[in-house]
């Protein structure tokens, strides 16, 4: 019951420091769970992946060594960024992905056909009328939390039998598709000159 109510106690102050505008404190995504994210996303050669809060670098990593993409790695703590760096070095990939200190606030997402994430609830749903506007077909994945109402096209589950935060010892790995633009709609021309859309 303890170990409940510390790990509540944990996610209700990183609530409040992710209101208060602190930085969002770093949790390891499980190996199983950043394997999931790419595979649920079809990452391939092809794919620029941002990992918004990128930690210790290993979903970009892992996207550049196993899945042929390319990738960025967004973090707010300078130290998180050369040990991913680091990372990048000895895994062989240091050319293919970039570490940045930076606000994912701040960050130029339009690169990118694959964002990840594993934040708050609250920056989540501060991100999304970013990641909304973003390119049709882009993908979306992120780690436990949703978007609110923007329901995910995929949700899977995935043991993590020593998760430390919430009750459930699993983790939903949801995916979204960014959706056509209204105006972007195809065209018909009907028996006058002008398109109808």
């Amino acid at each position: 019951m303890k170990r409940i109510a510390a790990a509540l106690l944990l996610l209700a102050a990183s609530a409040a420091r992710a209101q208060s505008g602190e930085e969002v404190p770093f949790i390891t995504s499980p190996d199983n769970v950043t394997l999931e994210m790419l595979r649920l996303a079809n990452v391939g050669p092809g794919d620029h992946v941002i990992d918004l809060g990128s930690g210790d670098g290993r979903i970009v990593i892992l996207a550049a060594k196993r899945f042929g993409a390319t990738g960025l790695g967004v973090e707010i703590d300078p130290r998180l960024v050369e040990l991913s760096q680091r990372h990048a070095r000895d895994a062989g990939v240091a050319d293919r992905v970039e570490f940045r200190v930076q606000d994912l606030f701040r960050t130029d997402l339009g690169k990118a056909t694959v964002i990840t994430m594993y934040l708050l609830p609250e920056v989540n749903m501060q991100l999304r009328p970013s990641l909304l506007a973003l390119k049709p077909g882009t993908r979306i994945v992120s780690h436990d939390w949703d978007l609110g109402d923007w329901k995910p096209d995929q949700t899977s589950v995935v043991p993590v039998p020593d998760k430390q935060v919430g009750l459930e010892k699993s983790s939903r790995v949801h995916l979204w598709v960014v959706p056509p633009r209204p105006d972007s709609r195809p065209c018909s021309t009907g028996s006058g000159d002008s398109p109808r859309c």
